[in-house]
Protein backbone atom coordinates (compact mmCIF):
# COMPACT_ATOMS: atom_id res chain seq x y z
CA UNK A 1 0.00 0.00 0.00
CA UNK A 2 1.18 3.37 -0.75
CA UNK A 3 -0.31 7.10 -0.69
CA UNK A 4 1.00 10.65 -2.20
CA UNK A 5 -0.47 13.99 -2.26
CA UNK A 6 -0.22 17.04 -3.91
CA UNK A 7 -1.44 20.61 -4.04
CA UNK A 8 -1.51 23.34 -6.32
CA UNK A 9 -1.92 26.78 -5.96
CA UNK A 10 -2.16 27.65 -9.95
CA UNK A 11 -5.58 29.21 -11.15
CA UNK A 12 -5.25 27.54 -14.32
CA UNK A 13 -7.03 24.40 -13.63
CA UNK A 14 -5.34 22.62 -16.58
CA UNK A 15 -1.67 23.09 -14.82
CA UNK A 16 -3.11 22.26 -11.22
CA UNK A 17 -4.28 19.58 -12.35
CA UNK A 18 -1.24 18.52 -14.15
CA UNK A 19 1.15 19.74 -11.15
CA UNK A 20 -0.79 17.62 -8.52
CA UNK A 21 -0.73 14.78 -11.17
CA UNK A 22 3.08 14.92 -11.90
CA UNK A 23 3.77 15.12 -8.59
CA UNK A 24 2.02 12.14 -6.71
CA UNK A 25 2.75 9.72 -9.81
CA UNK A 26 6.71 10.66 -8.66
CA UNK A 27 5.93 9.42 -5.23
CA UNK A 28 3.94 6.47 -6.15
CA UNK A 29 6.24 5.39 -8.86
CA UNK A 30 5.68 2.63 -11.56
CA UNK A 31 2.18 0.92 -11.44
CA UNK A 32 -1.49 2.29 -11.60
CA UNK A 33 -3.93 4.05 -9.09
CA UNK A 34 -6.53 2.30 -7.20
CA UNK A 35 -8.19 5.66 -5.60
CA UNK A 36 -7.77 9.27 -6.39
CA UNK A 37 -9.45 12.03 -4.37
CA UNK A 38 -9.78 15.03 -5.52
CA UNK A 39 -10.69 18.61 -3.11
CA UNK A 40 -11.24 21.54 -5.18
CA UNK A 41 -12.00 25.22 -4.27
CA UNK A 42 -15.27 27.04 -5.48
CA UNK A 43 -13.08 29.49 -7.44
CA UNK A 44 -12.71 26.25 -10.18
CA UNK A 45 -16.65 25.67 -10.15
CA UNK A 46 -16.73 26.33 -14.25
CA UNK A 47 -13.95 23.75 -14.21
CA UNK A 48 -15.65 20.96 -12.23
CA UNK A 49 -17.05 18.83 -14.68
CA UNK A 50 -13.85 18.77 -16.83
CA UNK A 51 -11.86 17.28 -13.82
CA UNK A 52 -12.29 13.80 -14.07
CA UNK A 53 -10.98 14.13 -17.78
CA UNK A 54 -7.97 16.12 -17.06
CA UNK A 55 -6.44 13.51 -13.68
CA UNK A 56 -7.62 10.43 -16.12
CA UNK A 57 -5.44 11.68 -19.04
CA UNK A 58 -2.42 11.98 -16.45
CA UNK A 59 -2.92 8.76 -13.67
CA UNK A 60 -5.81 6.85 -14.79
CA UNK A 61 -7.61 6.26 -11.82
CA UNK A 62 -9.60 3.10 -10.89
CA UNK A 63 -11.74 5.19 -8.73
CA UNK A 64 -12.07 9.00 -8.14
CA UNK A 65 -14.40 10.96 -5.92
CA UNK A 66 -13.72 13.93 -4.34
CA UNK A 67 -15.45 17.51 -3.18
CA UNK A 68 -15.29 21.48 -3.27
CA UNK A 69 -13.76 22.83 -0.36
CA UNK A 70 -13.94 26.38 0.99
CA UNK A 71 -10.03 25.45 1.89
CA UNK A 72 -7.80 22.27 0.65
CA UNK A 73 -4.89 20.44 2.03
CA UNK A 74 -2.11 18.33 0.44
CA UNK A 75 1.73 18.29 -0.12
CA UNK A 76 2.36 19.18 3.13
CA UNK A 77 0.09 23.10 2.92
CA UNK A 78 -2.79 24.22 3.85
CA UNK A 79 -4.49 26.45 1.32
CA UNK A 80 -8.04 28.58 2.67
CA UNK A 81 -9.56 31.43 1.02
CA UNK A 82 -7.21 30.92 -2.23
CA UNK A 83 -7.82 29.41 -5.42
CA UNK A 84 -6.08 25.52 -4.55
CA UNK A 85 -6.61 21.60 -6.09
CA UNK A 86 -5.27 18.93 -3.62
CA UNK A 87 -4.82 15.07 -4.79
CA UNK A 88 -4.60 12.62 -3.10
CA UNK A 89 -3.25 8.91 -4.79
CA UNK A 90 -3.51 5.88 -3.60
CA UNK A 91 -1.88 2.19 -4.68
CA UNK A 92 -4.09 -0.53 -2.98
CA UNK A 93 -3.20 -4.22 -3.43
CA UNK A 94 -5.46 -6.83 -1.91
CA UNK A 95 -8.27 -3.87 -1.23
CA UNK A 96 -11.56 -4.04 -2.76
CA UNK A 97 -12.21 0.06 -3.57
CA UNK A 98 -16.52 0.29 -4.36
CA UNK A 99 -18.42 3.37 -4.23
CA UNK A 100 -22.03 4.41 -3.93
CA UNK A 101 -24.13 7.26 -3.91
CA UNK A 102 -26.89 8.96 -1.29
CA UNK A 103 -29.84 10.79 -2.51
CA UNK A 104 -33.45 11.67 -1.11
CA UNK A 105 -34.97 9.35 1.38
CA UNK A 106 -33.01 7.24 3.70
CA UNK A 107 -33.77 3.46 4.76
CA UNK A 108 -35.64 3.35 8.03
CA UNK A 109 -33.71 3.09 10.97
CA UNK A 110 -36.32 0.66 12.50
CA UNK A 111 -36.29 -1.51 9.25
CA UNK A 112 -33.36 -4.57 8.68
CA UNK A 113 -29.65 -3.66 8.29
CA UNK A 114 -29.93 -5.07 4.90
CA UNK A 115 -31.76 -2.23 3.33
CA UNK A 116 -28.42 -0.38 4.33
CA UNK A 117 -25.77 -2.32 3.39
CA UNK A 118 -27.86 -2.61 -0.08
CA UNK A 119 -27.20 1.23 0.01
CA UNK A 120 -23.77 0.94 0.66
CA UNK A 121 -23.29 -1.79 -1.94
CA UNK A 122 -21.34 -3.54 0.72
CA UNK A 123 -21.84 -6.33 3.30
CA UNK A 124 -21.69 -5.91 7.23
CA UNK A 125 -19.21 -9.24 7.21
CA UNK A 126 -17.17 -8.06 4.51
CA UNK A 127 -15.60 -5.72 7.06
CA UNK A 128 -16.00 -2.55 4.82
CA UNK A 129 -14.40 0.89 6.02
CA UNK A 130 -16.25 4.46 4.91
CA UNK A 131 -14.94 7.65 3.83
CA UNK A 132 -17.96 10.27 3.28
CA UNK A 133 -18.43 12.66 1.71
CA UNK A 134 -21.67 15.03 2.38
CA UNK A 135 -23.42 18.05 1.12
CA UNK A 136 -25.11 19.70 3.92
CA UNK A 137 -28.04 21.44 2.55
CA UNK A 138 -29.41 18.23 1.46
CA UNK A 139 -29.08 15.27 3.58
CA UNK A 140 -29.54 14.97 7.03
CA UNK A 141 -26.39 13.75 7.65
CA UNK A 142 -27.23 12.73 11.67
CA UNK A 143 -29.30 10.07 10.30
CA UNK A 144 -27.32 8.78 7.07
CA UNK A 145 -24.62 8.04 10.09
CA UNK A 146 -26.70 6.82 12.69
CA UNK A 147 -28.45 4.18 9.75
CA UNK A 148 -24.25 3.19 8.77
CA UNK A 149 -23.91 2.55 12.49
CA UNK A 150 -26.56 0.59 12.97
CA UNK A 151 -25.58 -1.77 9.60
CA UNK A 152 -21.84 -1.65 9.87
CA UNK A 153 -21.16 -1.34 13.58
CA UNK A 154 -17.28 -0.72 15.00
CA UNK A 155 -16.83 -0.01 11.08
CA UNK A 156 -14.58 3.02 11.18
CA UNK A 157 -16.70 5.82 9.09
CA UNK A 158 -14.92 9.41 8.35
CA UNK A 159 -15.09 12.41 6.19
CA UNK A 160 -16.43 15.76 6.06
CA UNK A 161 -18.90 17.88 4.62
CA UNK A 162 -18.46 19.81 1.88
CA UNK A 163 -17.96 23.46 2.17
CA UNK A 164 -17.33 26.71 0.20
CA UNK A 165 -21.01 27.24 -0.86
CA UNK A 166 -23.38 29.83 0.61
CA UNK A 167 -26.46 27.79 -0.41
CA UNK A 168 -27.88 25.07 -1.66
CA UNK A 169 -27.18 23.54 -5.31
CA UNK A 170 -23.49 25.15 -5.22
CA UNK A 171 -21.13 22.35 -3.29
CA UNK A 172 -19.73 19.89 -5.98
CA UNK A 173 -19.49 15.78 -5.07
CA UNK A 174 -16.95 14.12 -7.41
CA UNK A 175 -17.75 10.42 -8.01
CA UNK A 176 -15.45 9.36 -11.43
CA UNK A 177 -17.09 11.30 -14.25
CA UNK A 178 -20.40 12.45 -12.51
CA UNK A 179 -20.25 15.61 -10.63
CA UNK A 180 -23.20 16.28 -7.82
CA UNK A 181 -24.89 19.19 -6.49
CA UNK A 182 -26.82 17.39 -3.62
CA UNK A 183 -26.59 14.24 -1.52
CA UNK A 184 -23.50 12.06 -1.28
CA UNK A 185 -21.16 9.64 -1.78
CA UNK A 186 -18.79 6.86 -0.10
CA UNK A 187 -16.11 4.92 -0.58
CA UNK A 188 -16.26 1.52 1.32
CA UNK A 189 -12.73 -0.40 1.18
CA UNK A 190 -12.50 -3.90 1.84
CA UNK A 191 -9.81 -6.48 2.34
CA UNK A 192 -6.05 -5.84 3.46
CA UNK A 193 -6.79 -2.03 4.70
CA UNK A 194 -7.51 -0.84 8.23
CA UNK A 195 -8.42 2.74 8.63
CA UNK A 196 -7.70 4.29 12.15
CA UNK A 197 -9.45 7.29 13.02
CA UNK A 198 -8.49 10.43 14.99
CA UNK A 199 -10.67 12.72 16.25
CA UNK A 200 -9.02 15.64 17.74
CA UNK A 201 -11.84 17.87 19.05
CA UNK A 202 -9.87 21.01 20.80
CA UNK A 203 -11.40 21.40 24.17
CA UNK A 204 -10.07 21.68 27.45
CA UNK A 205 -12.70 20.60 30.71
CA UNK A 206 -13.56 22.83 33.35
CA UNK A 207 -15.43 22.73 36.34
CA UNK A 208 -16.60 19.39 37.95
CA UNK A 209 -18.20 16.01 35.88
CA UNK A 210 -21.68 15.57 36.92
CA UNK A 211 -24.66 13.72 36.24
CA UNK A 212 -27.75 14.69 34.32
CA UNK A 213 -30.88 14.40 36.57
CA UNK A 214 -33.27 16.63 34.86
CA UNK A 215 -33.95 16.98 31.16
CA UNK A 216 -35.85 17.45 27.84
CA UNK A 217 -34.40 16.81 24.50
CA UNK A 218 -31.74 18.79 24.27
CA UNK A 219 -33.02 21.07 27.55
CA UNK A 220 -30.56 20.56 30.32
CA UNK A 221 -33.00 21.62 33.61
CA UNK A 222 -31.11 19.87 36.23
CA UNK A 223 -27.57 18.83 37.24
CA UNK A 224 -26.56 16.61 39.96
CA UNK A 225 -30.24 17.78 41.43
CA UNK A 226 -29.51 21.21 40.38
CA UNK A 227 -30.44 23.83 38.17
CA UNK A 228 -28.31 24.03 35.11
CA UNK A 229 -28.26 27.47 34.90
CA UNK A 230 -27.61 27.92 38.61
CA UNK A 231 -24.52 24.89 38.12
CA UNK A 232 -23.57 27.39 35.20
CA UNK A 233 -23.49 30.35 36.81
CA UNK A 234 -20.93 29.00 39.63
CA UNK A 235 -18.77 27.71 36.73
CA UNK A 236 -18.72 31.13 35.44
CA UNK A 237 -17.40 32.84 38.57
CA UNK A 238 -15.41 30.28 39.55
CA UNK A 239 -12.78 30.84 36.31
CA UNK A 240 -10.63 32.73 36.02
CA UNK A 241 -10.25 36.63 34.29
CA UNK A 242 -8.96 34.50 30.92
CA UNK A 243 -11.44 31.37 31.18
CA UNK A 244 -14.14 33.72 32.00
CA UNK A 245 -13.51 36.13 28.73
CA UNK A 246 -13.26 32.92 26.54
CA UNK A 247 -16.34 31.18 28.19
CA UNK A 248 -18.52 34.28 26.79
CA UNK A 249 -18.09 32.96 23.29
CA UNK A 250 -16.37 29.15 23.43
CA UNK A 251 -17.82 27.41 26.22
CA UNK A 252 -19.08 24.19 25.28
CA UNK A 253 -20.61 20.76 26.45
CA UNK A 254 -18.95 17.79 27.19
CA UNK A 255 -21.00 14.67 27.34
CA UNK A 256 -19.32 11.26 27.98
CA UNK A 257 -19.52 8.39 25.60
CA UNK A 258 -18.61 5.32 27.79
CA UNK A 259 -20.80 5.20 31.06
CA UNK A 260 -18.34 3.42 32.28
CA UNK A 261 -15.34 5.26 32.59
CA UNK A 262 -14.15 6.19 35.54
CA UNK A 263 -11.47 8.65 34.67
CA UNK A 264 -12.33 10.48 31.70
CA UNK A 265 -9.33 11.59 29.19
CA UNK A 266 -9.26 14.01 25.87
CA UNK A 267 -11.31 12.11 23.49
CA UNK A 268 -14.15 10.39 26.16
CA UNK A 269 -16.37 13.42 25.58
CA UNK A 270 -18.60 14.22 22.60
CA UNK A 271 -18.82 18.14 22.74
CA UNK A 272 -21.65 19.74 21.71
CA UNK A 273 -22.32 23.61 21.14
CA UNK A 274 -23.93 25.40 24.56
CA UNK A 275 -26.81 27.07 22.68
CA UNK A 276 -28.19 29.15 24.90
CA UNK A 277 -29.17 29.44 28.87
CA UNK A 278 -32.83 30.07 30.23
CA UNK A 279 -32.47 32.18 33.83
CA UNK A 280 -36.42 31.92 34.63
CA UNK A 281 -36.55 27.90 33.80
CA UNK A 282 -32.83 27.42 34.93
CA UNK A 283 -32.24 25.61 31.85
CA UNK A 284 -29.48 25.23 29.26
CA UNK A 285 -29.98 24.43 25.38
CA UNK A 286 -27.28 21.65 24.08
CA UNK A 287 -26.89 21.06 20.99
CA UNK A 288 -27.41 17.32 21.64
CA UNK A 289 -30.28 15.34 22.76
CA UNK A 290 -29.73 13.77 26.21
CA UNK A 291 -31.49 11.81 28.36
CA UNK A 292 -31.21 11.11 32.92
CA UNK A 293 -28.25 9.69 33.78
CA UNK A 294 -25.95 10.98 31.31
CA UNK A 295 -22.55 12.23 32.50
CA UNK A 296 -21.28 15.61 31.62
CA UNK A 297 -19.06 18.20 32.34
CA UNK A 298 -18.09 22.11 30.58
CA UNK A 299 -15.33 22.83 28.21
CA UNK A 300 -13.73 25.38 26.72
CA UNK A 301 -12.03 25.91 23.31
CA UNK A 302 -9.01 28.32 22.35
CA UNK A 303 -6.30 28.11 20.00
CA UNK A 304 -3.57 26.96 23.28
CA UNK A 305 -6.13 24.44 24.26
CA UNK A 306 -7.05 23.04 20.34
CA UNK A 307 -3.32 22.83 19.92
CA UNK A 308 -2.60 20.66 23.03
CA UNK A 309 -4.99 18.70 22.42
CA UNK A 310 -4.10 17.88 18.65
CA UNK A 311 -0.91 16.28 20.12
CA UNK A 312 -2.67 14.41 23.00
CA UNK A 313 -4.67 12.66 20.53
CA UNK A 314 -1.75 12.01 17.98
CA UNK A 315 0.60 10.92 20.81
CA UNK A 316 -1.58 8.89 22.17
CA UNK A 317 -2.61 7.37 18.53
CA UNK A 318 0.95 6.79 17.93
CA UNK A 319 1.70 4.78 21.39
CA UNK A 320 -1.50 2.57 20.47
CA UNK A 321 -0.46 1.88 17.52
CA UNK A 322 0.81 -2.27 17.30
CA UNK A 323 4.51 -2.84 16.26
CA UNK A 324 4.82 -2.79 12.44
CA UNK A 325 1.62 -1.26 11.40
CA UNK A 326 2.57 2.22 10.64
CA UNK A 327 0.08 3.79 8.65
CA UNK A 328 1.08 4.80 4.66
CA UNK A 329 -1.34 7.77 3.94
CA UNK A 330 -4.10 9.77 5.46
CA UNK A 331 -6.98 11.85 5.25
CA UNK A 332 -7.74 14.95 7.24
CA UNK A 333 -10.96 16.20 7.48
CA UNK A 334 -10.46 19.85 9.49
CA UNK A 335 -13.14 22.57 10.48
CA UNK A 336 -13.35 25.58 8.44
CA UNK A 337 -13.34 27.26 11.36
CA UNK A 338 -9.42 26.01 12.48
CA UNK A 339 -6.38 26.67 10.57
CA UNK A 340 -5.81 30.54 10.19
CA UNK A 341 -8.72 31.53 11.98
CA UNK A 342 -7.73 29.50 14.71
CA UNK A 343 -4.04 29.25 15.24
CA UNK A 344 -3.28 32.74 13.31
CA UNK A 345 -0.72 30.91 11.10
CA UNK A 346 -0.95 28.44 8.16
CA UNK A 347 -0.53 24.45 7.96
CA UNK A 348 -0.99 24.27 11.61
CA UNK A 349 -2.56 20.63 11.69
CA UNK A 350 -0.46 19.30 8.83
CA UNK A 351 2.73 20.75 10.78
CA UNK A 352 2.04 18.63 14.17
CA UNK A 353 0.23 15.78 12.24
CA UNK A 354 3.65 15.54 10.52
CA UNK A 355 5.79 15.99 14.02
CA UNK A 356 4.19 13.20 15.48
CA UNK A 357 4.21 10.86 11.74
CA UNK A 358 6.59 11.99 9.78
CA UNK A 359 7.22 11.19 6.15
CA UNK A 360 2.87 9.84 6.22
CA UNK A 361 1.44 11.90 3.31
CA UNK A 362 -1.63 13.81 4.26
CA UNK A 363 -4.22 15.44 2.18
CA UNK A 364 -7.80 16.53 2.47
CA UNK A 365 -10.30 19.57 3.15
CA UNK A 366 -11.61 22.06 5.28
CA UNK A 367 -15.06 21.44 5.99
CA UNK A 368 -19.11 22.47 6.82
CA UNK A 369 -18.63 19.61 9.68
CA UNK A 370 -16.24 16.40 10.30
CA UNK A 371 -17.45 13.24 10.66
CA UNK A 372 -15.83 11.01 12.99
CA UNK A 373 -15.73 8.62 15.96
CA UNK A 374 -16.10 8.98 19.63
CA UNK A 375 -16.16 5.99 21.14
CA UNK A 376 -18.39 3.10 19.25
CA UNK A 377 -20.20 5.60 17.41
CA UNK A 378 -20.12 7.73 14.66
CA UNK A 379 -20.89 11.53 14.72
CA UNK A 380 -20.75 15.08 13.36
CA UNK A 381 -18.96 17.12 14.48
CA UNK A 382 -17.71 21.04 14.37
CA UNK A 383 -14.19 22.51 15.38
CA UNK A 384 -12.65 19.39 15.07
CA UNK A 385 -10.08 17.76 12.99
CA UNK A 386 -10.59 14.13 11.93
CA UNK A 387 -8.18 11.78 10.86
CA UNK A 388 -8.18 8.54 9.04
CA UNK A 389 -4.89 6.75 9.30
CA UNK A 390 -4.58 4.13 6.34
CA UNK A 391 -2.43 0.53 6.88
CA UNK A 392 -2.60 -2.88 5.94
CA UNK A 393 -4.43 -4.75 8.04
CA UNK A 394 -2.22 -8.44 7.73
Amino acid sequence: MKWATAISRNTSVEEAILECSERVRRELGPGGVSLAVLFATPHFAAYFPRMHRLISDHLSPETLVGCSGGGVIGGGEEVERAPAISLVAARLPDVEVRTFRIEGTLPDLDGPPKAWEELAGVRADEEPQFVLLVDPFSIRSESLLAGLDFAFPGAPKIGGLASGAASPGLNALFLDDEVFDSGAIGVSLTGNVAVDTVVAQGCRPVGDLMNVTGCDGNLLHELDDRPAFEVLQELFASLDERDRSLAQTSLFVGVLMDEFTQEPQAGDFLIRNLIGADPRLGAVAVGENLHEGMRVRFHLRDAETSAEDLHAMLTGYGKALPDNANPTGALLFSCVGRGEYLYGRPNFDTDVFHEHLDGVPIGGFFCNGEIGPVSDATFLHGYTSSFGLFRTRF
